[in-house]
């Protein structure tokens, strides 16, 4: 299994697997981690990636004490259905 990488020059997590690059982007500001767009090449889907992206971003959010802001329309819908994963992060929902 591929490992995301915190791109954190380009604010984006990105995860390469089997030659196709899926990501999430980000904004960080100040406190605030926006997340801006996942995007899961068709190649890929079924695979859980998408929340993983999303997972890495609860990773470093809890980490850096960072709030979490979902703009994502991906993003925010998988926080909601996978609440028991955001204990010790701040959502700004």
């Amino acid at each position: 299994m591929s490992e995301i990488v915190d791109e954190t020059a380009d604010e984006r997590f990105v995860l390469e697997e089997d030659g196709h690059t899926a990501e999430l982007i980000y904004h960080l500001h100040g406190e605030r981690l926006t997340l801006i767009h996942t995007e899961v090449p068709d190649a890929l889907e079924g695979r859980g990636i998408g929340g993983r992206l999303v997972r890495a971003a609860l990773t470093r959010a809890r980490r850096d004490q960072l709030t979490i802001v979902p703009n994502c329309p991906f993003a925010r819908s998988w926080l909601e259905k996978h609440r028991d994963e955001l204990d010790g992060v701040t959502i700004d929902w």
